[in-house]
């Protein structure tokens, strides 16, 4: 007679193949359906509607009762991880300092002109794309994309210019039109890009894994095995592309995307999955920066949550060890609010450093991996408003990047060393936008205007002295130094575009000090964590997940996975991974498969 145990294993597969069929290829049950994704509508530019939305202030007479959790900060991390939490039912609350919601993704209004903060372009956003299904699932279809020139970036190292076309095979045939006799180094790039972007995917298992399943493999070696990820990501991407080719310009080429570490310290993975990000197009939301948050939070309204500004968390509340609450600052006083579930997007320094108590610095996990991790370089934003339309002025949404020459480990070590006077003379690198010319909806928002974005790198040690002093109280000598280098990019940027000389109508600038004060960004830092080799070894990698060493408090945003808006996406992702205990990425995947099956039954009907 057979054993009970096998006749509950009989019955038992088949109801599990149900609930597989179910979930997966019907999607029952699942977050994210076909169904959430409505027809975009009409473009909202109306100021008082747009700010119901983006600008809704915190009091203790709006904010929900009892939400079931709490997220600090209104990020692309904060409201992807709210979203997501929101579509389970949950009632999340979501607090801002700022008095915009957005994060490094909203956007600001002077003088008629609309400029971006932190969003300047996003790849990957491709129709069936993993990043673009992900995104109309957390606005409901209805934010929009414009997809860029196919030429999208230029980099000029010197006086000699470079091109990179999107398209899988355009892109690889440009750079070998441009670098003769590089074919073999550019085609060896192209295949580890590729294996980086196949196989990165383990990463983000590693933060959603068990910690203890995850500490097992790293103790045994085995991941070296199962995948080149590993050692890729650990890799300085210098070294590889020495293995690859001693053309300096390609070298600077495959590493021009600088957010503060040169290739020397920076890891290859990173620098592919950059490169990669971009193979295949870019784009720019149409409407500006600000319709990812104004498209996200109606999803977290629905489900009975808010987001609200004006709300600065001065500390999470803790009680037997566990967090329980935060602490809202206001003048009169402290607020506190109450929440199972807390979360932060304020970054794993300010989370563990400013906003927990200092005991639990002194954790062995906390301090080991704090020890490990650096702020990342700040950046010096310079906004241009111009007279006259895209069109008029013959601007491009193809994006510019100068170096003064090729040796980028040099440039970028000159430009750590230089002295503030220094910079002017020099100005190592330097980045070009034009905003307006990416988005056909800023000339019907703005008539007869445009707007241009310069970007450098900028320690955050020039301008130290004024940490801590709200805008326009910093006095004369902040100003002035801080408009004599806004001047000098401005004049750079006139010899690349020579037609906007006369057009200058409006200049402000922001510094790392700027950054600090409203992004909260530690020492403007707003990639969040260095992206240095030492943050993608394999154990910090493991380290900086969701989970933190304090119960009931998650992290979301860059520094959970990597920098960017993508970055910040999928670490708002796994934040909800761990928070619902669930693998949602498996609920994604299954929702691309359904949505290519439909496409093709309609195709053959």
């Amino acid at each position: 007679m057979l054993p009970l145990a096998f006749w509950l294993l009989l019955l038992f597969l088949p109801l599990m193949g149900l609930y597989f069929y179910l979930r997966f290829y019907l999607g029952w049950g699942s977050l994210f359906q076909e169904g959430c994704v409505h027809p975009a509508q009409p473009l909202v530019t109306d100021k008082r509607s747009r700010d119901k939305i983006l600008r809704q202030g915190f009091s203790q007479n709006t904010i929900p009762s009892n939400p079931d959790v709490l997220v600090i900060g209104s990020g692309v991390g904060g409201l992807t991880v709210a979203a997501v939490l929101a579509k389970a039912g949950k009632k999340v609350l979501v607090l801002e300092q700022h008095d915009h919601a957005g994060g490094s993704s909203h956007t600001f209004q002077q003088h008629g002109y609309e400029f971006d903060v932190g969003l300047h372009y996003v790849g990957q956003m491709h129709e069936g794309g993993m990043l673009r299904v992900i995104m109309d699932q957390l606005t409901d279809g209805q934010l929009q994309w414009n997809r860029l020139d196919d030429q999208y970036d230029s980099v000029v190292i010197g006086n000699r210019v470079y091109q990179l076309y999107a398209g899988k095979k355009e892109f690889p045939d440009a750079l070998k039109k441009q670098f003769p006799g590089e074919e073999e180094a550019i085609d060896k790039f192209m295949a580890l890009m590729k294996k980086v972007a196949r196989h990165v995917p383990l990463l983000g298992a590693l933060k959603i894994l068990p910690y203890f399943l995850t500490v097992l493999l790293l103790r045994s070696r085995l991941l070296h095995c199962v995948s080149p990820i590993f050692w890729l990501a650990e890799s300085s991407h210098q070294d590889v592309l020495n293995s690859l080719t001693s053309n300096k310009d390609l070298q600077t080429v495959f590493s021009y995307l600088f957010y503060g570490v040169p290739p020397s310290d920076s890891s290859f993975m990173i620098n592919a999955l950059l490169i990669h990000h971009y193979k295949r197009g870019a784009w720019y939301p149409r409407g500006g920066s600000s319709e990812i948050a104004f498209h996200m939070i109606p999803v977290i309204q629905r489900a009975g949550g808010k987001v609200v500004v004006r709300a600065p968390v001065s500390r999470i509340l803790m009680k037997n060890g566990r967090a329980i609450g935060v602490a809202v600052q206001r003048s009169e006083g402290e607020v506190c609010v109450y929440a199972p579930v807390i979360i932060s997007d304020a970054g794993i320094f300010n989370t563990y450093e400013r906003l927990l108590p200092p005991e639990v610095q002194t954790l062995p996990e906390v301090h080991s991996l704090l020890s490990r991790l650096q702020y990342g370089m700040g950046c010096f934003l310079v906004f241009v408003g111009l007279r006259g339309t895209s069109e008029e002025l013959g601007l491009k949404s193809t994006n510019r990047w100068l170096y003064n020459d090729g040796d980028l480990n040099s440039l970028m070590g000159q430009f750590s060393s230089l002295e503030w006077n220094e910079v002017f003379e020099q100005l190592p690198l330097m980045f070009i936008t034009f905003p307006s010319a990416k988005d056909p909806t800023y000339s019907q928002r703005h008539p007869g205007r445009s707007c241009m974005t310069l970007l450098t790198m900028a320690p955050f040690e020039w301008f130290s002295e004024w940490k801590g002093q709200k805008p326009r109280r910093r006095g004369e000598d902040y100003h002035s130094m801080k408009m004599k280098l806004a001047q000098r990019m401005l004049e750079r940027a006139m010899e690349e575009f020579p037609q906007i000389k006369d057009k200058v109508d409006y200049m402000e600038a922001a510094t790392p000090v700027s950054n600090e004060y409203y992004l909260r960004a530690p020492e403007g830092s707003m990639y969040g964590a260095e992206q240095n080799c030492s943050r993608y070894q394999c154990d910090i990698i493991t380290r900086t997940r969701a989970e933190t060493a304090v119960p009931g408090l998650y992290l979301t945003g860059q520094d959970v996975f990597s920098s960017g808006i993508a970055g910040a996406v999928h670490g708002g992702l796994i934040c909800a991974c761990a928070v619902l205990n669930q693998i949602l990425y498996l609920d994604i995947l299954m929702l691309k498969k359904r949505m290519k099956l439909g496409k093709r039954q309609k195709r053959w009907k």
